[in-house]
């Protein structure tokens, strides 16, 4: 059986786990789910993941959940560049930290301007306060700066002088608020370089695959069965507003 990688592009730790392994060349069976339809709910997904959550690995009879774990089982089977998780014990330490920090800002700022920018008024039809966006706004810009000041700092990425996971969580994470219609990138001069870097890095063709669903989100929600997502509704209001 091959390594199976269950995915829906877009999801941001979905799209790291697909850039790192088709970049990486790691042999995978694509399947794709549709977080918005709700099939991480089917029978058959749960046997893969009883957490409901992807991305999911199946290699064998070994499954496994968590973006995270799921890059790092990678690396280590398919023995990857060293660049990504690095043998040197300070600088995996950065990337730990970057991965450990991402969660509860950049992650949390740009999927809740995600949601309040686009799928919750246009897919749920729920008006959205503007003090809501006010603060979602200025939470992630608070998010951005410290990643700039903190984590990039004068350095070509996050570690030094080579790509990590800690820059390809990044990458993914930044786009989100981006497919909303938000540049993130505009008056950022460090960050939009860093940004070019990292598609280099990664190949535009590759990074230009991975984002092209999320990226044309806007014209796709108007085909989004609102129906479908009425189950979440309470849950998503409930975290996002």
């Amino acid at each position: 059986m091959s390594l199976e990688l269950y995915l829906d592009l877009f999801s941001q730790p979905c799209r790291s786990v697909y850039i790192f392994a088709k970049k990486n060349k790691v042999p995978f069976e694509f399947k794709k789910l549709s977080l918005l339809d709700g099939e991480h709910y089917g029978e058959e997904f749960g046997k893969i993941s009883p957490i409901r959550k992807v991305p999911a690995l199946r290699d064998g009879d070994f499954c496994l959940a968590e973006s995270a774990a799921i890059m790092l089982y990678l690396a280590e089977k398919f023995k990857t560049p060293d660049f990504w998780y690095p043998a040197d014990l300070q600088q995996r330490a950065r990337v730990n930290e970057y991965l450990s920090w991402q969660h509860t800002a950049i992650r949390m700022h740009g999927s809740k301007i995600f949601w309040l920018r686009l799928l919750i008024p246009k897919v749920m039809g729920v008006e959205v306060p503007q003090e809501k966006m006010d603060s979602a706004f200025e939470d992630l810009q608070s998010s951005l700066k410290l990643f700039e000041e903190k984590f990039l700092q004068d350095r070509p990425f996050i570690v030094g002088d080579h790509i990590t996971l800690a820059d390809l969580v990044a990458i993914v994470e930044i786009m989100q608020p981006v497919a909303s219609g938000l540049d993130v990138f505009e008056g950022r001069p460090k960050l939009s370089a860093w940004r070019d870097r990292v598609q280099e890095a990664i190949g535009k063709e590759l990074f230009d695959e991975a984002h092209q669903d999320i990226l044309a989100v806007q014209e796709s929600v108007k085909t989004i069965d609102s129906g479908k997502m009425q189950i979440f509704k309470p849950k998503i209001l409930k975290l996002f507003m």
